[in-house]
């Protein structure tokens, strides 16, 4: 069944998911000690919060205030941060932040690409798509420092462990 969203409420929810996994990953970046993990969450925070500024630029109007507002304002409490929070209290902060990430980006990924396959506007679709695109890139960097992290073979060393 066609969902329909107007361009002006597309941008509007864009903008607060990126905003709020922005706010996942900054708080990451505040529990991880491995410096390979921080930088890692340092920079998709960085990265949410451009593609929340290019959302949040799009949309009509000032229903949410100016960008230092919004980007600055709590996030709505989500479950991933309560499953962040609850980490701390174990002496794996960096492999299970890194595995709610990869959950939280996966789960994400999947919203978008189903709520893109349901929307008729063109243009809208390209939102939710585009939002999808950049998800699984960041599952993709994601993936990969945490092959880093637990000693797996990374993926520019695969020719190396193939040959031998």
């Amino acid at each position: 069944m066609p969902q329909e969203f107007t361009m002006q409420a597309a941008l509007v929810k864009a903008a607060q998911t990126e905003k709020n996994v922005m706010d996942f990953y900054l708080r990451a970046t505040q529990i991880v000690t491995d410096p390979g993990a921080k930088k890692v969450f340092s920079t998709l925070a960085r990265e949410e919060r451009e593609h929340a500024a290019s959302f949040f630029h799009l949309c009509a109007g000032g229903e949410l205030g100016t960008f230092d507002e919004f980007i600055s304002a709590p996030s709505a409490r989500l479950v991933i941060h309560e499953e962040l929070e609850k980490v701390l209290d174990q002496d794996v902060h960096e492999r299970r932040a890194m595995e709610l990430a990869l959950c939280e980006e996966e789960d994400l990924a999947r919203q978008l690409e189903f709520t893109a396959s349901h929307i008729v506007d063109p243009g809208v679709r390209q939102i939710f798509d585009r939002m999808a695109k950049e998800t699984r890139n960041h599952y993709a960097i994601i993936e990969s420092e945490y092959a880093r992290m637990m000693g797996m073979v990374h993926e520019t060393d695969i020719d190396t462990f193939v040959r031998e």
